[in-house]
């Protein structure tokens, strides 16, 4: 059976998308001082980068940035596999006092949030946490908000949100699918 796609931003509407939170950041935080971005991997660190050259056009400095594998951290993270692919963590900056914007492509249930959040706490401890998501699907299992999010969505648990990034393959999309199973996507 073919599954049902539709495309819900293409790659103008992701363009203008991170564009208005990268203002939306340096408003809220009246420029960059102190601040500096963290991309949850996979597709919260292209994500990131966006985010970094589009504040350092509009601000003329570049912030810092970094990337996190939540992988060990996840709740689940025994189910996956019995041999989970772990990714390069690098935050090449003290987060002591910084003002982190975490940077992830979807948000859902909130348990990769968490993650991060545990993760980061094994770095030091910043002044403040900013969560930016290109996507909230909604259907929250934990009390986590974006501060900053493209666009949101109202889902169902049978659907999965893709989120396609050129760095990754080539394109530029965000398409909600219909799920082949009941299985639910990547926390």
């Amino acid at each position: 059976m073919k599954r049902e796609s539709k495309i819900v931003m293409d790659s103008r509407e992701m363009e203008r998308a991170l564009t208005r939170i990268a203002h939306e950041i340096v408003e809220r935080n009246k420029g960059v001082k102190d601040l500096a971005l963290v991309g949850i991997r996979t597709g919260g660190v292209p994500l990131a980068e966006r985010l970094r050259q589009r504040i350092a056009s509009i601000e003329g400095i570049m912030p810092p940035m970094g990337m996190l594998d939540i992988t060990l951290y996840r709740d689940d993270w025994s189910s996956l596999s019995q041999h989970p692919i772990i990714r390069k963590t690098d935050i090449p900056f003290a987060i002591e006092d910084k003002i982190l914007v975490l940077v992830d492509d979807v948000l859902y249930t909130g348990r990769t949030v968490r993650a991060a959040l545990d993760a980061l706490t094994d770095y030091g401890r910043p002044r403040k946490i900013e969560l930016a998501v290109l996507v909230d699907r909604g259907r929250r299992e934990l009390p986590i908000q974006p501060d900053f999010s493209g666009i949101t969505l109202k889902t169902a648990a049978s659907e999965h949100v893709d989120v396609e990034l050129s760095e990754i393959s080539g394109l530029d999309k965000v398409i909600i699918q219909d799920a082949p199973d009941d299985r639910a996507q990547e926390l």
